[in-house]
């Protein structure tokens, strides 16, 4: 348990993640390596689940690809390959997981917004 715990000392998190909670709509910069070259992809989708807790911190990304298909991603908190995560929307949701967006397509897919005032 020492070596786990000191693991979880020594990792700062990536100062270009804010605060994330469920339900935001976000663009994720993530570095690709594509055999020698390296890349910036933007990942635009909906934050379904965020995951704390040590150096294994992460939150899922899901957005709806060409012909209705849904793609998830997940993403580290202390991942170095995060150029930076932008927070485009914020929503007002009642549950930490928002596993009930996978079945709903269109309209019943939509999330009421957050208002900060």
């Amino acid at each position: 348990m020492n070596l786990v715990e000191s693991l979880n000392r020594q990792l700062e998190p990536n100062p270009n993640i804010p605060d994330l909670r469920p339900g935001d709509t976000v663009r994720v910069h993530a570095l690709i390596v594509e055999g020698e070259r390296e890349r910036v992809q933007v990942f635009h989708g909906t934050v379904i689940r965020v995951q704390t807790g040590g150096a294994g911190a992460n939150f899922t990304v899901r957005r709806i690809a060409s012909h209705g298909i849904g793609v998830e991603r997940t993403f580290l908190f202390y991942s170095p390959r995060i150029e930076k995560v932008e927070v485009t929307r914020r929503a007002k949701v009642r549950r930490s997981r928002l596993y009930f967006l996978r079945d709903r397509r269109g309209k019943s897919a939509r999330l009421k917004e957050r208002r900060t005032n």
